[in-house]
């Protein structure tokens, strides 16, 4: 459903600047599937950036194997935070 939602809302102007972010250990499982991989370049290329939680891949060291797939990898706490004082919208899944 987030693949489905984030490339649809770039590709229909639903949202000028759409990002997704990889948490948890849906960053091992991104690391490892080669079909979610694929959805996630088809995503990036429609212009939706791309961003892993560090700490999170760290922890089930895949940074390097989510980096070279083209997500960016950075630790999320204080730009989650800027986004959560912010007026952006985020939604969770």
């Amino acid at each position: 459903m987030v693949f489905m939602y984030t490339l649809n809302a770039k590709l229909r102007g639903w949202w000028n600047d759409v990002s997704l972010i990889v948490w948890g250990p849906s960053a091992k499982l991104v690391s490892q599937d080669k079909e979610l991989q694929a959805k996630i370049k088809e995503i990036k290329e429609a212009g939706v950036e791309m961003l892993a939680c560090k700490a999170c891949s760290d922890s089930y060291g895949v940074s390097d194997s989510l980096e070279a797939i083209g997500i960016e990898v950075k630790y999320m706490g204080e730009p989650l935070t800027q986004i959560l004082k912010g007026n952006d919208k985020i939604i969770t899944f």
